[in-house]
């Protein structure tokens, strides 16, 4: 069982049902949670997705699922929308995000502190920055290296 070899061909089935239907594909994950696994497509569209959206893709991917039939273990497959806390992945994601605040959950601690918050500035393959004033009296920019971060999000005030 490869868990990337799976994601990357779902997301390979996923991504032309998605674009057809006018939604954006925003992960794909193969994760084994309670004993089951759970094959995941998170999807959005401008306004949000509602059930009948995920259902819709549901059976599609579905068919072409049954059609292709890669994966060894059994499974649960869910569509659906990512939610607020959608985690930034994919550089679309940094993209749109650029000059938002965001936060961010490390692994190890940097500075003595695990989370993070402030405003996206950068990112390339190996780090994410951010312009904050955590931990000090003035903004000042922050990298992190992406190995250390757990989640990056976009943050909200609630």
């Amino acid at each position: 069982m490869n868990k990337a070899v799976y994601e990357e061909k779902t997301e390979q089935l996923l991504l032309p049902i998605t674009e057809a239907g006018g939604y954006e594909l925003v992960d794909v994950e193969f994760v084994k949670e309670g004993g089951s696994w759970y094959l995941r497509g998170y999807i959005d569209k401008p306004g949000g997705v509602t059930v009948d959206d995920c259902e819709r893709v549901s059976r599609s991917l579905e068919a072409e699922l049954d059609r292709e039939d890669f994966i060894a273990e059994p499974y649960i497959l869910e569509i659906s929308s990512p939610g607020l806390g959608r985690p930034l992945k994919k550089e679309k994601d940094f993209v749109r995000n650029r000059g938002k605040d965001v936060e961010i959950r490390l692994f190890r601690p940097q500075e003595h502190e695990k989370n993070w918050e402030g405003t996206l500035s950068d990112w390339d393959a190996q780090t994410i920055t951010l312009l904050t004033d955590q931990g000090t009296d003035s903004e000042r920019d922050v990298t992190f290296s992406r190995e250390n971060i757990a989640l990056i999000r976009e943050a909200f005030d609630w």
